[in-house]
């Protein structure tokens, strides 16, 4: 079975926080893992075309009642309508967590996959526990969750 693996991140990211989370989105699916974000802008849309463009499976878990909210490279668009409660469910979903930038939604998805024993690794994003563990580059990232 392909490991799920959750990028995580702000809706709204610079360009150089884009392009690392478009080349993390590459590498997880060319590593024959499945990603799962949650499914709208920003880091969740520019991973999730890194892993289209591929080849990869992705899947988008919403926080609105609606499936059409999905960004364009979302395969699998699961609404939600729990807004950032759903940010429990993407981390009991998958087998890790990357963080790249990211605001306090961010945060939270982080302190659920700790609470739950998770691997995070942080690109560039949160070190607030000793449990993240921090990544150098879009490669190391990658390696790292999949370890």
């Amino acid at each position: 079975m392909a490991k799920f693996i959750g990028i995580i991140g702000g809706s709204d990211a610079p360009e150089g926080i884009l392009e690392l989370a478009e080349q993390v989105g590459s590498l997880v699916a060319t590593r024959g893992c499945v990603l799962v974000c949650g499914g709208l802008g920003g880091v969740m849309e520019a991973a999730a075309k890194g892993a289209k463009m591929a080849g990869g499976l992705t899947v988008g878990i919403l926080p609105g009642s609606s499936r059409s909210d999905a960004n364009p490279h979302i395969d699998i668009a699961i609404a939600t309508n729990m807004g950032h409660a759903r940010n429990a469910i993407i981390a009991h979903t998958c087998d890790a967590l990357i963080a790249i930038g990211g605001r306090y939604g961010t945060l939270s998805e982080i302190g659920f996959g700790l609470a739950l024993g998770k691997r995070v690794v942080s690109l560039e994003s949160w070190d607030v526990d000793p449990g993240i563990v921090a990544a150098e580059n879009p490669e190391d990232a990658v390696s790292k969750a999949i370890a």
